[in-house]
């Protein structure tokens, strides 16, 4: 008897997913809630178990199909699947028997397949270090910086494709992810609904990177995290944002919100593409319990284990993009918020203090803002609070 496997629900307000990979193959033993595929939203990726044990049966959909929530993607058939290894056994014994180039390429994901490709490794030749041994783009890259380069092949007419493939023009077409396909909707309709514009000032980091140098090693004894810039700046911002409540606020058709509360939505890179959870109540948390959250987030953003609910709302943005290297940048809006802060990478730059010019470590600030709401005299002020702020932290510990 085979038991349906459907779509689960998948949040408020999300009727459809991508599916991104299968994790069990037809003929494959399957324990009860033993996730079975990889679904990708909007925001975060979700894996579907399996509602029985047994054996996986015919998949229904392929990897890259738009499914409903409430769809059969596959079933599964009764029976014990511990005692159930026998079904896999053949196609096991064609891919020995197959060239290194015919493992299946189903059962890898798109970001791994796309690796394989540009690397050339063979995904048969490396050991898996996700879930369940799974090849991740990791692995693939880790396999072909670590790989000697290839002896000549010992069959000579394999040399002549080779040296056409050197030297040929290839194309590559991937289907956007849901998540990818997403981003570029909101980040379009944010520039055609807002009127953004982009304001700078530059932040001297002396004072930060002295009190990061004196105290982390303390810091990361008594609370078990690495004290780093965005605790600063996220403190930082709650104050500035006390003083400019606009720049905290939104639009909402003819009226404007005001929040008496900062939930910051924080910029974190995941291997599907950029995720924005959300440290809340970020003005009443101290900057540990901000550096806690925020390592977190993106630990878990790597793992594909964010939950949909804490990417949800959001009053303020903070976007590193120095962490990359950006020396500076016009980030974009998160709808629908009114601003967006973006941070830069931190170099030696001379500046004039007390009539002498000095090297000191210098980032530049961008606010990104929505001038429907937020004027210019507005964002100046909330820029200067954040650089009084950082340049002296110990306006965060007395709140001015």
């Amino acid at each position: 008897m085979a038991t349906e496997v459907k779509v689960p629900v998948l949040g408020e307000s999300i009727t459809e997913a991508t599916l991104g990979e299968w994790l069990k193959q037809p003929g494959d033993p399957v324990k009860a809630d033993e996730p079975i595929a990889s679904l990708e939203t909007d925001k975060v990726s979700v894996e579907v178990p399996s509602p029985v044990a047994g054996v996986m049966g015919e998949h229904a959909v392929k990897v890259g199909d738009t499914v409903q929530v409430g769809a059969m993607i596959a079933t599964v058939e009764a029976g014990d699947g511990a005692a159930a290894p026998a079904p896999a056994e053949a196609p096991k014994a064609e891919a020995s028997s197959a060239p290194a180039s015919g493992n299946a390429p189903a059962a890898l994901s798109p970001s791994v397949r796309r690796a394989v490709l540009e690397t050339g490794v063979d995904p048969a030749t490396v050991k898996g270090t996700g879930k369940d041994g799974r090849l991740t783009k990791d692995d693939v890259i880790a396999a072909a910086s670590s790989t000697p380069a290839a002896p000549a092949p010992s069959a000579e007419p394999q040399v002549a494709p080779s040296v056409a493939a050197s030297t040929g023009r290839k194309e590559e077409r991937v289907r956007m992810t849901r998540l990818r396909q997403t981003v570029a909707k909101r980040l379009k309709d944010a520039q055609n609904t807002a009127a953004m514009l982009t304001t700078f000032n530059d932040v001297d980091m002396s004072a930060v990177i002295e009190a990061r140098t004196k105290y982390k090693d303390l810091f990361e004894k008594k609370h078990g995290v690495r004290l780093g810039f965005m605790g600063f700046f996220a403190k930082a911002a709650c104050l500035a944002l006390k003083d400019v409540p606009s720049v905290n606020g939104q639009i909402d058709g003819d009226e404007i919100v005001y929040h008496d509360y900062v939930d910051i939505s924080v910029a974190v890179s995941a291997p599907q593409g950029l995720v924005v959870p959300v440290v809340r109540d970020a003005d009443r948390m101290t900057v540990a319990e901000i550096e806690k959250t925020i390592g977190d987030f993106g630990k878990r953003a790597k793992d594909g284990t964010l939950k949909m609910e804490e990417m949800k709302g959001g009053t303020f943005t903070i976007s590193n993009g120095g962490v990359f290297g950006s020396l500076m940048s016009t980030p974009i809006i998160n709808p629908p918020q009114s601003a967006v802060l973006g941070l830069h990478r931190i170099e030696d730059r001379p500046v004039v203090v007390n009539g002498q010019i000095v090297a000191r470590p210098m980032m530049y600030l961008a606010l990104s803002y929505d001038h429907r709401l937020i004027d210019g005299r507005e964002a100046v002020t909330f820029l200067v609070a954040l650089k009084n702020a950082i340049e002296d932290p110990t306006r965060i510990l007395i709140d001015l």
